[in-house]
């Protein structure tokens, strides 16, 4: 492709890539549509044309160059001999009208028309481009409205794409959290829809129900966190960590209890529905670097409690699991293990304990990050953790080595 003579104003003046959409400022220059608008959306202060220097608001209006694109496109198709792909056509973004159309339907009582509608903002909502101009013109809170319609008057049909929609279109806005407030059981519909069996594809649509729900619990206020989760809603996230649900369901859920952790009396909740061992259990099972991420985020939350660290030494793979992922998966993930570890040792570390910790390796580990190449204050926390118990450790055989160098000194 390096050989083949390029038409310059076939060019992005800003990625000098071929344009895949063309599209014409205000100052006469045309750019490909991606380039120019991450310029815009980019800069720090105000933003220029890349060409003519000239002012560009950021909200300035982009021109499709359709004749250019054409003439770029058929270049590509006499050159496909030579390995240049076609252009593809690119999508319009979608006409504001169209879409409250859309959403007058979904308000309607005609089922059908409902989901055609659905079926059709889902369609356009995989459109990244069309996301904004979606939920600026109320597609989530149209979309709200129907799932709780349809919780209360208990029907499915056309919560799948309801989903989607949302998933796509709901932010963290003023609006929409005065909209959760003012319908508070829209946490109740999203745990509806995740008992519901049979409803499309399950695996698919518990993914989309549990994104929407960690979307909403963001937007959520402390109170309203508190005071509307009960026991059912923690054992049901927990069943979900325990089930076979998909990667992201479990990200989306392991977020919701983090986020809900803090808040009243939910750590005792999510305690009591099990969480701690499950946890674990699915620590054992090697899972990716995030989800590994997440458990001990929220292991380190729990265990902060006495009734967290009495679940966390219950299971058998506590002390361990956590010794091996010290040093292994990253610097959150080590800061959080490290607190784990000192919340033990510190609060309930009965013989047996201090015992454990040394035979399962985890002194050893934390002598480690002593040594590793890592930040200061996790070093730090190594430090507090092997006082705590340095007498007894240091007259071990297999941990001597470390205590008897400057490090602790005694």
């Amino acid at each position: 492709m390096d050989e083949i003579d390029i038409p310059q104003y076939f060019l992005c003046p800003i990625s000098l890539q071929i344009m895949k959409d063309p599209v014409t400022t205000v100052t006469g220059i045309t750019y490909d549509r991606e380039s120019i608008e991450k310029w815009l959306t980019g800069a720090a202060t105000a933003t220029v044309c890349p060409v003519t220097k000239q002012p560009l608001a950021r909200d300035s209006d982009l021109t499709p160059n359709h004749m250019l694109r054409r003439l770029i496109q058929a270049w590509c198709i006499a050159n496909a001999k030579n390995g240049i792909d076609r252009i593809p056509t690119p999508k319009s973004p979608v006409q504001r009208s169209l879409v409250l159309k859309l959403i007058r339907d979904v308000s309607k009582s005609n089922s059908l028309l409902n989901l055609n509608a659905l079926k059709k903002l889902a369609e356009l909502a995989e459109n990244e481009k069309n996301q904004k101009s979606m939920a600026e013109a109320g597609v989530a809170k149209a979309i709200i409205l129907f799932v709780l319609k349809s919780f209360r008057k208990g029907e499915t049909l056309g919560l799948e794409e309801a989903l989607r929609i949302l998933q796509f279109t709901w932010s963290h806005t003023t609006e929409n959290k005065k909209l959760l407030e003012e319908n508070a059981d829209l946490i109740q519909s999203m745990l509806w829809i995740l008992k519901i069996t049979g409803l499309g594809n399950t695996v698919k649509t518990q993914t989309h129900a549990l994104i929407v729900l960690k979307k909403v619990i963001e937007v959520a206020s402390a109170t309203l966190t508190a005071e509307t989760l009960n026991h059912n809603f923690f054992t049901e996230m927990v069943n979900i960590l325990r089930g076979n649900s998909s990667p992201q369901a479990k990200k989306a859920a392991l977020g919701i209890l983090i986020q809900t952790c803090p808040f009243g009396r939910n750590r005792i909740k999510i305690i009591e529905a099990g969480a701690v061992f499950e946890l674990i259990e699915m620590e054992l099972a090697n899972p990716e670097k995030k989800i590994t991420d997440l458990i001990f985020c929220l292991l380190a939350q729990l265990c902060s409690c006495a009734d967290g660290r009495q679940q966390f030494l219950k299971h058998s793979g506590g002390i361990a699991v956590a010794a091996k992922r010290l040093l292994r998966v990253s610097p959150a993930t080590d800061d959080r293990v490290l607190y784990v570890i000192e919340s033990i040792a510190r609060f309930s570390a009965t013989r047996e304990v201090v015992m454990e910790m040394l035979r399962v390796g985890a002194v050893s580990k934390v002598c480690m990050v002593l040594q590793a190449d890592c930040a200061d204050y996790l070093k730090k926390k190594a430090r507090e953790i092997l006082r705590l118990h340095s007498r007894v450790w240091s007259d071990s055989p297999c941990i001597q080595v470390y205590l008897l160098t400057r490090i602790i000194p005694r």
